[in-house]
């Protein structure tokens, strides 16, 4: 008993006529299909190169354009002459040009005597698979597809928008079970034999040839008809990426080939030329006999699809780069937003840096340049301080500092002066946590010393930013951490969420927080805010301050008039 090979070629003749020597070396007949698209010099070229032995025949040939029936076609036609022609084949296995044996055909022909009677083909129905792409699951099964997705793609689309809009079904034979699965399968003699000699072949034949990509339907369902063992999974080792596309293998896949223990691989890059030496080459038969197991590399193949959908964290890729949230994780790892206290605190940053042990940057997104630590006036991967470059693409200037700064968490102001633009994109992150003290803005204001009707128009300006910032991080969409304080809230008791901000950060030493950093001169300000409602603004996101100074903000240091007209 033997084992026939059913070889469906279309492109690479020489890596095929490897193959089916190796095949037919071994005592293998083979049967090949070559596409009626390859020419016919090339097609008589690869008979000649063949013809010393007289294992190898080739049978009539069909056009096979993809999704379409004449796959089908020259499958059936090359088994019938595989049946016809060579009495003692018990199983025929089915493999393209572009597959490749990974083991020694002894095992495979040893392996199938010890199953005489299983067919080895993948076999599901349409609602047990994940894997159908393009909208297309029973619908393949209930519409009419007589023009190809490739070649005539537009027709096809409309076509398929017509019967979806006539609600069309069509009648399946009686007696079937769509079914779908792998094209690549292995038959036993007695089940390919019933399944071309089917009594209703000719009418479950012209169903099947406007079923779309009737390859991975229409075995799959006729052994389920015919089929007394059925084992529903293929020999052949075949890979798919998240669009259906083949996985190609190279030649540093080999040791990845080995593992899987699989009888025949799908589908080899033809250059592949250490994959090709390798596999085809005389080796020694091993004793053991080994079940295929493509599960050994299952889990490679899922990370590598992870990798290729997902990416990595906080790392953009042009695949995903122009669809908004494709990424993976926005930033990298976790960052704090301040707002409000570098205006409300002397020299902020440097409390904060000295304070946690690592540095704390100052307004990134300031218009006149980028306020890096300790004023560097470039960073990790080469970040500059240019305001025009970072404006470019702020969202990508942030998600850069972070995932070039690994292992260090950032920590920056920011305020309604700033570049707004990453309102969203840090709302919508959830590595990023926010302290806000609404309304803080105003205190350079009534530090500054301009005119009264000046500052009014910009406090105005300042306080319908800020505002529209908060309602950003408030809504439904916001992931990230945010806690708002008021102005008046915050500088009745500073020390509380100094301290909540400080264990949220890092670790912390065994004694509390002590002593705050130094709040600047507040005296008069609850006048000024008052002077601002006289003016007809209200400053509400300040909160309620009082208008007489508290005691714990009697400081000693005078501020800066303001002129009021």
């Amino acid at each position: 008993m033997s084992v026939g090979i059913v070889l469906l070629v279309h492109m690479a003749l020489d890596r095929a006529e490897q193959v089916a020597r190796f095949w037919a070396k071994a005592g293998c007949p083979v049967v090949i299909h070559v596409d009626r698209c390859v020419s016919k010099t090339d097609y008589n070229q690869f008979v000649s190169n063949v013809s010393d032995i007289p294992e190898i025949d080739f049978s009539r040939r069909f056009r096979c354009e993809w999704g379409t029936w004449g796959i089908v076609a020259a499958t059936r036609t090359a088994s019938a002459q595989m049946l016809d022609r060579y009495a003692h084949v018990r199983h025929v296995y089915l493999a393209s040009g572009a597959c490749l044996p990974l083991r020694p055909v002894e095992q495979l022909q040893s392996y199938l005597d010890n199953n005489p009677r299983t067919d080895f083909i993948e076999s599901v129905t349409t609602a047990d698979v994940p894997w159908t792409i393009g909208g297309l699951d029973i619908e393949r099964f209930n519409f009419s597809f007589p023009f190809a997705w490739k070649s005539q793609r537009f027709l096809f689309d409309r076509y398929v928008a017509l019967q979806r809009k006539m609600g069309r079904r069509r009648k399946i034979p009686e007696g079937l079970v769509p079914h779908m699965g792998s094209q690549w399968w292995c038959l036993t003699r007695q089940t390919l034999s019933s399944i071309l000699n089917d009594p209703q072949q000719r009418e479950i034949n012209r169903y099947f040839r406007r079923v779309w990509i009737p390859d991975e339907s229409y075995f799959q369902t006729m052994v389920r008809r015919h089929s007394e063992q059925i084992e529903s999974r293929s020999l052949t080792l075949s890979k798919f990426d998240f669009q259906g596309k083949p996985h190609i293998f190279y030649d540093d896949h080999l040791q990845l080939l080995r593992r899987s223990d699989c009888f025949v691989a799908r589908k080899i890059w033809p250059h592949a030329d250490r994959l090709y030496h390798e596999f085809l080459s005389d080796r020694a038969v091993e004793a053991h006999q080994t079940e295929p197991s493509p599960g050994k590399i299952d889990r490679v193949f899922s990370k590598a699809v992870e990798r290729r959908t997902r990416g990595r964290p906080g790392l953009y890729m042009h695949s995903r780069f122009p669809r908004e949230d494709w990424e993976n994780g926005i930033t990298a790892e976790p960052f704090t937003v301040f707002q409000g206290f570098s205006e409300l605190f002397e020299d902020f940053e440097n409390w904060l840096s000295q304070t946690i042990g690592h540095p704390v940057h100052g307004h990134l997104f300031a218009k006149d340049r980028v306020h890096f630590a300790d004023g560097q006036n470039s960073l990790n991967g080469a970040l500059t301080d240019s305001a025009t470059l970072r404006d470019y693409d702020p969202t990508g200037f942030l998600t850069n500092l972070i995932w070039n700064t690994r292992g260090e968490q950032q920590c920056f102001q920011f305020g309604p002066n700033d570049n707004q633009a990453v309102n969203w994109r840090i709302a919508k992150d959830p590595n990023a946590t926010v302290w806000i003290i609404s309304g803080a803005w105003a205190v350079p204001l009534f530090r500054s010393g301009q005119n009264f009707g000046d500052v009014r128009k910009e406090a105005a300006r300042l306080q319908r930013i800020e505002s529209a910032h908060i309602d950003v991080l408030q809504s439904l969409w916001t992931k990230a951490r945010v806690r708002i304080w008021t102005l008046a809230d915050f500088v009745e008791n500073p020390m509380e969420p100094l301290q909540l901000i400080l264990d949220d950060i890092g670790p912390m030493s065994d004694h509390r927080l002590s002593e705050a950093p130094k709040m600047v001169n507040l005296r008069g300000f609850g006048q000024f805010l008052q002077n601002l409602k006289n003016q007809g603004m209200q400053p509400y996101l300040m909160g309620d301050f009082p208008i007489h100074q508290l005691p714990e903000l009697d400081m000693q240091e005078p501020t800066r008039p303001y002129l009021v007209k």
